[in-house]
């Protein structure tokens, strides 16, 4: 159905008529300060039956006149608000940036909502593998998660076998295709490949080379962890780690700021 239809369709379900409509309008406008809110007589008709596009400050002011969601209308215009991290990647800014995040919570993606009883959050896991049950939930930041093609691990809370590079606790996006261990052609530690691996008792995300009929799995120079040289068959590689989601940071409790406000004054 045509937007602008729809909106007359609206209207007047809720026994409202233009007069009333431009009324409420001319006093958002002068609670908002801006005569750009006005929803004229002429420019209403326009918009219902003529199909002309209303300006965002009028879109404003039907919506809130009409209780209407602001980004399900904008879907009746063509404008997806849960698209525009996915339409903002096809610009390249080449300066560091903030991202803002869409204020439309409409977008939604698949989550893990239960995962199997007895994981144990301090070993590595295998999050695919224990996930039971998948659900929609309306967080468009994570759109660009990719659930269908890639496979999901978690660092356990006491494996520091990358880190700093990877911290426990870090969500890790695996691609399957890429199972292949590459003995080198890396120019930094960053370009190096990082492997998720089943192992005969758990997994291991590390870098990994290939030794004869052994594997070895190299942990990060800053971990407190000691390579591990294994037979070949005593390791499945599930595959390579090309995405990762990581805290750097501990959130502060309010318990703790207070702390920190009491010392600095006991310093004045």
């Amino acid at each position: 159905m045509d937007a602008g239809l729809r909106l007359k369709r609206i209207r007047e379900n809720l026994g409202l008529r233009y007069r009333e409509v431009e009324q409420a309008s001319n006093l958002i406008a002068a609670r908002r300060g801006s005569a750009e809110f006005v929803v004229g007589l002429s420019r209403l008709a326009d918009i219902e039956n003529k199909g002309v596009v209303p300006s965002v400050h009028r879109l404003y002011s039907l919506c809130a006149i009409y209780r209407l969601d602001l980004g399900e209308v904008l879907e009746w215009y063509g404008v997806d608000l849960a698209q525009i991290l996915q339409d903002g990647s096809y610009a390249k800014p080449p300066k560091t940036h903030p991202i803002g995040a869409p204020s439309s919570r409409r977008g939604s993606v698949a989550l893990p909502l239960k995962l199997e009883p007895g994981v144990d959050v301090r070993r590595t896991t295998y999050l695919s593998r224990v996930i039971q049950q998948w659900g929609r939930l309306p967080l468009s930041l994570l759109d660009n998660l990719d659930i269908e093609e890639c496979r999901y691990g978690v660092i356990g809370t006491e494996d520091f076998m990358m880190f700093p590079l990877l911290r426990p606790g870090t969500l890790i996006q695996i691609d399957e295709n890429q199972r292949e261990i590459q003995n080198a052609g890396w120019m930094n530690e960053f370009d190096r490949p990082i492997y998720f691996l089943e192992l005969r008792e758990g997994y291991a995300c590390c870098w990994c080379s290939v030794a004869g009929e052994h594997l070895i799995l190299q942990p990060h120079p800053g971990s407190p962890c000691e390579p591990v040289v294994l037979k070949s068959q005593d390791a499945d590689v599930i595959g390579r780690v090309i995405g990762l989601a990581m805290q750097l940071a501990h959130k502060e409790t309010k318990t703790k700021k207070k702390g920190k406000a009491r010392s600095a004054a006991s310093l004045k």
